[in-house]
């Protein structure tokens, strides 16, 4: 059941198993507010559970860098807007990735990361990026990191 994430009162509903799950909600409502402030689009998630296909393309594209998480995903949400299509997975560790993916602009391409605050960098990533710092109202401190997309999705 698809749940529209509320960024004004912000709700732990779908991520309650995460130790973090007050920043995990912070952070997912942080995702949710810029989409309606950038593109006027209501950000929508579906229980993991219920989203093999996106998280079969997901852990396609992370395959790039051998990069396969440990971490049990909560929700994802799969959207078009404009020419970019964006897919993210929320994990119980407190861990989000987005894929932000241009269909006409291949150099437009990317994996982000974004750490909720009060986790620990997960081992899949800790070796191979730096992570910058973004305050946020609704989420705190987040961690953010990405990689460019190579191949063809």
């Amino acid at each position: 059941m698809s749940y529209i994430v509320d960024f004004k009162n912000v709700s732990t509903v779908g991520l309650e198993s995460s130790p973090v799950v007050e920043a995990l909600s912070g952070l997912r409502a942080h995702e949710a507010r810029y989409f309606m402030n950038k593109y006027k689009h209501e950000f929508t998630v579906v229980p993991a559970s219920e989203s093999k296909e996106t998280l079969d393309y997901v852990n396609q594209i992370l395959k790039e860098r051998d990069i396969e998480f440990a971490a049990k995903p909560l929700e994802t949400s799969r959207f078009q807007v404009e020419n970019i299509k964006f897919t993210y997975v929320f994990y119980e560790d407190g861990l989000a990735v987005n894929v932000m993916y241009t269909v006409d602009d291949p150099k437009k391409r990317a994996v982000g990361f974004k750490l909720s605050e009060g986790m620990e960098i997960p081992k899949e990533l800790e070796e191979k990026f730096k992570f910058a710092r973004q305050k946020s109202k609704l989420a705190g401190t987040i961690r953010g990191s990405y990689f460019v997309i190579k191949g063809e999705y």
